[in-house]
């Protein structure tokens, strides 16, 4: 008898029952909203000491608010302060930033206070890190450490996935952003179900996270750049696979030379050596490029796109140039922060550059191209830097543009040294 010799299909993983995940619905919706809470309550600290520090203080000196004396003074100052709480601190204020990326370990729990302040300092003082990383670590830690408490029936691993979601969402504003992050981080790893069975309370928690966020805050990532159209042409398209291409190549020069940089700190072997020292030399940056060079870059990237064409070529490129640097300096010193923010500002100047450059390329191609890119180079998270690209200029046509440019530019960074670091100071791949 003959025997039926075509493959046979992989058995299908069996979907997870509803009655497995009702009880997740509650510990997403509390992890969501404290997670944004957190972040908004550390955002907002900053932002007030960043008000005393560089409007108050000077005013009240007589000191011009970004002169270059009190930019020099302001960040060394701040590389003082946070190099005392990463010394003095419980835990030095978490591990070598240059070691993690969106997904944190877990911390304990005496780590967090000098995780937060030195974060709060940083974000005042003007170096040019966001907070997403160390937030990120901090909600992990507590909602670790408080659920395996409170709620002992739900499995440890989900609370970390619940608060790194729920940060993503109330950073970015939406749940897509952590929905798309953790399918990549899903991908090659065996589901156990079905893949929204998987995400279900991810994204319940990144839903809420983004819900409080908006509705305390009410944050907004479009530049209010003149739309693409409906039916962009040819010369887009090419614009958009240059400038997207041209990007990652640019901020690949920043990972290639991030091990150097950071082996360069920590030679200085004291975080009261490293923290100032890099303090100084983000001064002397912020004097060459401006003070639209400093600090986690949002506020700055939506002063850019008010006037696009307020600068000429060779100014956006001096920015673009000095804010890679500052990045790389502020991320291989020891300031405590991510990478993500920063990453959005180099690339806008870079895709305003291209504009001012050639006209015919429209603000929002290139600074949405010029992001894409960027973020492909520095962060490797292809959906993040796809979705942040888009939500800048909300443009659906610009999306089609997007993927089209994302190929080649992830073609230049894939399998290449990341901008993150193993404890031995060598690059991840």
């Amino acid at each position: 008898m003959a025997q039926d010799t075509a493959p046979q299909a992989p058995p299908t993983a069996p979907a997870t029952p509803a009655r497995a995940l009702l009880p997740l619905i509650l510990p997403a919706v509390l992890v969501g909203a404290g997670a944004s809470l957190l972040y908004l309550l550390v955002s907002g600290v900053a932002e007030r000491l960043q008000g005393v520090l560089w409007e108050t203080l000077p005013d009240a000196l007589g000191i011009g608010r970004y002169s270059v004396p009190w930019m020099l003074v302001m960040l060394t100052a701040t590389g003082v302060a946070v190099g005392l709480v990463v010394w003095k601190a419980p835990g030095h204020a978490g591990p070598d930033p240059a070691t993690l990326g969106l997904d944190a370990p877990v911390l304990p729990p005496v780590v967090l206070p000098g995780l937060l302040v030195a974060t709060m300092l940083m974000l005042a003082g003007g170096p040019s890190l966001g907070p997403e990383n160390p937030i990120i670590a901090v909600n992990v830690a507590l909602a670790f450490w408080l659920g395996r408490r409170l709620v002992p029936r739900v499995p440890g691993p989900v609370w970390p996935a619940l608060a790194e979601a729920a940060t993503i969402g109330a950073l970015f504003g939406t749940p897509v952003a952590a929905a798309l992050v953790f399918s990549e981080a899903l991908a090659g790893r065996p589901l156990r179900g079905a893949l929204w069975d998987n995400l279900f309370a991810p994204l319940a928690a990144g839903a809420v996270g983004a819900l409080t966020t908006g509705l305390v805050a009410h944050p907004s990532f479009d530049l209010g750049l003149p739309p693409v159209g409906n039916h962009p042409g040819w010369g887009d398209l090419a614009a958009a696979l240059v400038i997207a291409s041209l990007a990652a190549l640019s901020g690949m020069c920043a990972v290639y030379a991030f091990p150097y940089v950071h082996n360069a700190f920590r030679r200085l072997r004291h975080p009261m050596l490293a923290l100032p020292s890099g303090g100084i030399v983000l001064g002397l940056l912020g004097a060459l490029g401006g003070h639209l060079t400093l600090f986690k870059g949002l506020a700055q990237v939506a002063e850019l796109a008010r006037s696009p064409e307020g600068w000429s070529a060779g100014q956006y490129a001096r920015m673009t140039v000095v804010k890679l640097a500052a990045l790389l300096v502020s991320a291989s010193c020891g300031f405590r922060g991510g990478r993500v923010f920063p990453s959005v500002f180099v690339g806008c100047a870079f895709g305003l550059t291209a504009h001012a450059l050639v006209p015919g390329v429209q603000p929002a191609v290139g600074v949405a191209a010029g992001v894409l890119g960027m973020l492909l180079a520095v962060t490797r998270q292809g959906w993040v830097s796809l979705f942040t690209a888009a939500v800048l200029v909300e443009s659906p046509p610009a999306l089609a543009l997007l993927c089209v440019a994302s190929l080649p530019a992830w073609l230049l960074v894939t399998g290449r040294p990341q901008m993150q670091l193993r404890d031995d100071g060598t690059p991840i791949r």
